[in-house]
């Protein structure tokens, strides 16, 4: 479970935050550890539950992620070939640790929004609007 050498600044962090951040920098990576966290799920399944990523920047997340030891790749081999993606167990304690980021997204942006007073803490919100 190493991590990846391109891009990091191994050293360089001024605290944890800041490492943590490099780790899950960019719109995408803390939305594919929420979709798996549900369940594991294929190629095609994480992007009709994340609208709007490419192709592209999805395999190149997952690759990010199964590199720093977040996301387990298991190739089936069968016929077609099937791939499914899951959190391992250091991508489970990265979500654990967002939970509380997004209970303060909940209370200081989403109510904060015009549908303030109709989203409580508790409510199931969905990650992409539109979504179900």
């Amino acid at each position: 479970m190493g991590t990846r050498s391109t891009g990091r600044r191994p050293g360089a962090y001024v605290c944890g935050i800041d490492a943590a951040m490099d780790v899950i920098g960019g719109k995408w990576k803390v939305l594919v550890l929420w979709a798996l966290n549900e369940r594991p799920c294929r190629f095609g399944e994480l992007r009709r539950e994340l609208p709007g990523i490419t192709e592209k920047v999805l395999a190149s997340h997952l690759r990010e992620m199964e590199a720093d030891g977040l996301v387990h790749r298991e190739a089936y081999d069968e016929v077609p070939p099937r791939v499914e993606y899951s959190l391992t167990p250091r991508g489970v304690s990265l979500n654990e640790a967002l939970e509380s980021l997004g209970a303060w997204g909940r209370a200081n942006v989403l109510s904060a929004s015009p549908a303030a007073g109709q989203v409580r803490e508790d409510d199931d919100v969905p990650l992409v609007p539109g979504a179900a």
